[in-house]
């Protein structure tokens, strides 16, 4: 898939009258560590996920919005699908695994026409919303799969750049691997020097497995709390970009995840999910030492309360 600043920067202009241009916050870690935070969970539907959704749904005819939107989620993709049928006007059904936490659920029922609890994890939910798409003629929105969701998500970068410059790392968590797609492409575009690490859950390192593999790996089991991180497989598209523009992915345990969201909340105010946490979680256990003088940025991905 190749990409270039040009569709990153319209993606932006699309999605600039409906969502927030949300900051950046410097904090210091408890092992010293200085560290800029993109809060994406600030964000409208409260992740990252809108960027890519509206994207996708703003670029689509007329006659596929009146069949009406359908996706599977862990919960976010889900909330951004449905945030941006109400924009739209348009009709939403949402599947969700069986470990999505009930908050998620109870939150996408005030805003979905349809949610729909089905399937051990993200694959199985996945395979129904693919179903009832092709049975029920709706409108199918991959959660990070889609050109379309990958400019979105890449507009992030965009952002982060534009007021932070001089960043030598960006960490961003790893669960389809749209987000770290979209960041990795346009922030190469834009320096090219800049080193990307990737966070998947230690219990679903489907990237990890897949980039070691150097082909796409199916996860025979899935053993994480971090439901948004946790396919049991990604899709070539998204493994080629990391291929090649992903420098490293770490891999971070629940009790990582946990600690650091409890951190941010007690330390900075920030209620995350865990994985959002999951790179404030590999700085703080070690298993990713930046060099001193590396200037690192953290995409805060989404907002929860998993950690405390």
């Amino acid at each position: 898939m190749k990409l270039s600043l040009d569709d990153f920067s319209a993606a932006r202009k699309r999605l600039f009258p409906y969502i927030r241009k949300t900051p950046l916050m410097d904090i210091t870690l408890d092992n010293g560590q200085e560290v800029v935070l993109k809060l994406e969970n600030l964000q409208l539907s409260g992740s990252f996920k809108i960027r890519g959704a509206l994207n996708t749904v703003l670029g689509l005819e007329k006659a596929a919005l009146e069949k009406g939107l359908v996706t599977a989620s862990g919960g976010n993709h889900g909330m951004g699908v449905a945030v941006a049928g109400q924009l739209t006007k348009t009709p939403t059904t949402i599947y969700l695994p069986e470990n999505t936490p009930a908050s998620k659920v109870e939150k996408l029922q005030k805003y979905a026409t349809n949610v729909i609890v089905s399937g051990p994890v993200w694959d199985d939910a996945n395979a129904l919303a693919l179903k009832a798409a092709e049975e029920e003629g709706m409108t199918y929105v991959h959660p990070f799969a889609d050109r379309s969701v990958i400019e979105g998500q890449g507009t992030i970068a965009l952002e982060i750049l534009e007021a932070a410059p001089s960043l030598d790392i960006l960490m961003v968590a790893i669960g389809g691997g749209g987000l770290i797609s979209g960041i990795a492409s346009a922030a190469k575009l834009l320096n090219p020097n800049i080193r990307i690490i990737g966070i998947e859950a230690e219990g679903a390192p489907t990237l990890y497995e897949s980039c070691r593999a150097k082909e796409l790996i199916t996860l025979q089991k899935i053993d994480t709390r971090a439901g948004t991180l946790a396919p049991r497989r990604s899709a070539e598209s998204n493994l080629q970009i990391i291929s090649d523009k992903v420098e490293d992915i770490i891999l971070v345990s629940d009790a990582d995840m946990e600690a650091a969201s409890h951190w941010l909340w007690q330390s900075a105010g920030i209620a995350t999910e865990l994985s959002a946490a999951a790179a404030i979680g590999a700085l703080r256990s070690g298993k990713f030492k930046p060099k001193a003088s590396d200037k690192v940025g953290v995409v805060i991905c989404g907002a929860g309360y998993d950690g405390f």
